[in-house]
């Protein structure tokens, strides 16, 4: 005897929270995304029905398969994701889940979505993004894009993000994220420092300029008697 979960059977339908790269097709004319794990070479639209990416007839989600729609409940999650080197250039899609799913620890796996929200991250210079650009890399048909702000968007093929939003329909918001912060060093000295402490560091920085004069003399000295 196996045992079940229970069926669930919510008043309005459950959301959560995913990332994935936008995308432009070839001919500029359509937008959607691509994910960034399994099943990422089918870009779909804000509204889409999920298949198996294996192949097989049945349909999404299946227990014994891992096709279907993934998400994760909470934002903070989805967001974790966007800090790793490979999908530093995704967006952070808010989602509805549409149809059958199977709930998770940390999210669903479904059969149906509607993105509601793209939420584009800062520029990689750190700027505000105001266009998503062509990223360097795609899909059959389909040119991957990323944030862009006005100075580094250049000459590349970038749409605006209501430009895209509007290609991509369904009622799709497309907004900016908040602006990166850059971590910046002092290269100066330490705060507190009094008379003493700076006459002692400008004494070292002294003393080491005085050894490499030394060391340069040395080696044109040596130059010179060959």
């Amino acid at each position: 005897m196996r045992l079940r979960l229970p069926e669930e059977r919510p008043t309005e339908p459950p959301t959560g929270f995913k990332i994935a790269h936008p995308v432009l097709s070839q001919d500029g004319t359509r937008a959607g995304f691509t994910g960034v794990s399994l099943g990422g070479a089918l870009p779909y639209g804000v509204v889409a029905d999920a298949s198996c990416v294996y192949g097989r007839r049945h349909r999404a989600p299946a227990r014994r398969c891992d096709c279907g729609f993934h998400c994760v409940h909470e934002r903070t999650a989805a967001e974790a994701l966007l800090c790793t080197a490979e999908h530093r250039e995704a967006v952070l899609l808010d989602i509805t889940v549409l149809g059958p799913y199977i709930r998770f620890e940390r999210g669903f796996r479904y059969a149906r979505q509607r993105v509601r929200t793209a939420t584009v991250g800062p520029c990689s210079c750190g700027a505000r993004a105001v266009a998503l650009a062509d990223a360097g890399w795609g899909r059959p048909g389909w040119r991957a894009l990323a944030a862009a702000c006005a100075g580094c968007v250049r000459g590349r093929t970038s749409v605006s993000l209501a430009a895209f939003a509007r290609l991509a329909g369904d009622g799709l918001r497309v907004v900016p994220g908040s602006a990166g912060t850059v971590a910046t060093v002092d290269p100066g000295l330490p705060e507190g420092l009094g008379v003493p402490e700076l006459v002692a560091e400008a004494a070292l920085l002294q003393a080491r300029l005085d050894w490499f004069q030394s060391r340069l003399a040395r080696l044109e000295g040596g130059t010179a008697q060959q």
